[in-house]
C-alpha cells in the first residue's frame, strides 16, 4: 500500500462517508474549488469588429474603398479642370500623330482630344461608383425577392425559383450581362445597371434561401409557430432578420464584380456613348487604338478599375471571416 496521503482521495472518502447524514456538506466550501471571473457577453458584431480593427488586409481594403467614395463624390470639386472641355494648353500641341504627354497644370497629360487626362480619371470615379452601387442594390433587392419566397414557402414555390436560378448560374455572368445589354435599343448607363444587376439576382436568392432554410429549424421559429403567429410575422420578424447577414457581407463582394462587369460593358461599347461622361471601361476601351504608342492612355484607367475591386474584395473577405464562427481563429 502507498504510505504517502492523499488528500483528493481523503476529500472523496469523506463525502461518501457522510452522504447521508447532512453534516459534511456544511463543511464543503464550494470556494475551495476556484473562482470563475464573470467577464459579461460580447455581441457578434463587437467580436467581429474587435478582429477587423487589427487585421491589416480589411484595414488596406478599407482605406482603398473609403477614398474611392470619396473621391467619387467630390470629383466636381477636387477635379483640376473640366473633364468635358478640350483644354487650349494641350490642343497646340496635339496632332494626329503626337498626344500630348505631362505639362504643368496636366500631370498625366491629355487625351486623345486634348482633356486633361487626369480630370477625366476623377470624374470616371463618379460613374463607376453610381453604376456599381445601383447595380449591386437592384441585384439585392431581386435576389432578396427571390430567395424570401423559397426559402419561406418552400414546396413547389421553392423548387420553381431554384430551377429558374439554377437556369441563370448556368450561363456565364459576363455573358448573360452582356446579352442584357444588347437587348436595349440604345446603349446607355441604365441599361449596364440592368443587365449587371440581373447577373446578380441568383447569387443573393441562392445564398438568402439557404440563410432562411436554417431559419425554418430554429427554436425561436418553432416557437412562434407553436404560439400561434401567423406565417408573415415568422416570415418578415424571425426569418427574414436572423438570413440578412451573410447577403450583405456578399454585397460588398457583388460590388467589386459590379464594378470590373461595368467596365467589360463599357469596354465593348454597351454603356453610356456619351463621351462627355467619362468612365473608366470606356476610356480603356478607347485607348486600345493607341495601346502601342501611348500605353499609359490604358494603364491608368486600368490601374483604377484593378485598385478599386481589390479595395471591395479585400474588406469583403474579411468581413466574411469575421462574422463567419467557422472561420474565425
Amino acid at each position: 500500500m502507498d504510505p504517502r496521503p492523499s488528500s483528493k482521495k481523503d476529500r472523496i472518502d469523506a463525502l461518501a462517508s457522510t452522504a447521508g447524514t447532512g453534516t459534511a456538506v456544511a463543511d464543503v466550501h464550494v470556494s475551495a474549488a476556484g473562482k470563475v471571473k464573470d467577464t459579461g457577453g460580447v455581441s457578434l458584431i463587437a467580436s467581429a469588429w474587435a478582429r477587423l480593427r487589427r487585421d491589416p488586409v480589411f484595414l488596406l481594403g478599407a482605406v482603398i474603398t473609403i477614398l474611392f467614395v470619396v473621391l467619387a463624390l467630390l470629383s466636381p470639386w477636387i477635379a483640376p479642370n473640366d473633364p468635358t472641355k478640350r483644354m487650349p494648353e494641350l490642343l497646340k500641341d496635339l496632332t494626329p500623330g503626337n498626344i500630348p504627354g505631362a505639362a504643368p497644370g496636366f500631370p498625366l497629360g491629355s487625351d486623345e482630344f486634348g482633356r486633361d487626362l487626369l480630370s477625366r480619371l476623377i470624374g470616371g470615379a463618379r460613374q463607376t461608383l453610381i453604376v456599381g452601387v445601383f447595380a449591386t442594390l437592384f441585384g439585392l433587392a431581386g435576389g432578396i425577392t427571390l430567395g424570401t419566397l423559397a426559402g419561406a414557402f418552400g414546396g413547389w414555390i421553392d423548387s420553381l425559383v431554384m430551377r429558374i436560378v439554377d437556369v441563370m448560374l448556368s450561363i456565364p455572368s459576363l455573358l448573360l450581362a452582356v446579352s442584357i445589354a444588347a437587348l436595349a435599343p440604345e446603349p446607355s448607363q441604365w441599361t449596364v445597371i440592368i443587365a449587371i444587376a440581373t447577373v446578380q439576382v441568383p447569387i443573393f436568392a441562392r445564398l438568402l434561401r439557404g440563410s432562411m432554410l436554417a431559419q425554418r429549424a430554429s427554436d425561436h421559429v418553432l416557437a412562434a409557430r407553436a404560439l400561434g403567429v401567423t406565417q408573415g410575422a415568422i416570415v418578415f420578424r424571425h426569418m427574414l432578420p436572423n438570413s440578412l447577414g451573410p447577403v450583405i457581407v456578399q454585397s460588398t463582394l457583388v460590388l467589386a464584380t459590379s464594378i470590373l462587369d461595368a467596365a467589360a460593358l463599357s469596354f465593348l461599347g454597351l454603356g453610356n456613348p456619351d463621351d462627355r461622361q467619362p468612365e473608366w471601361g470606356a476610356m480603356l476601351g478607347t485607348a486600345t487604338r493607341y495601346i502601342q504608342d501611348y500605353p499609359h492612355l490604358a494603364f491608368y484607367p486600368a490601374a483604377c478599375i484593378i485598385v478599386v475591386a481589390l479595395g471591395f474584395t479585400l474588406m469583403g473577405e474579411s468581413l466574411r471571416e469575421a462574422l463567419d464562427p467557422k472561420s474565425r481563429r
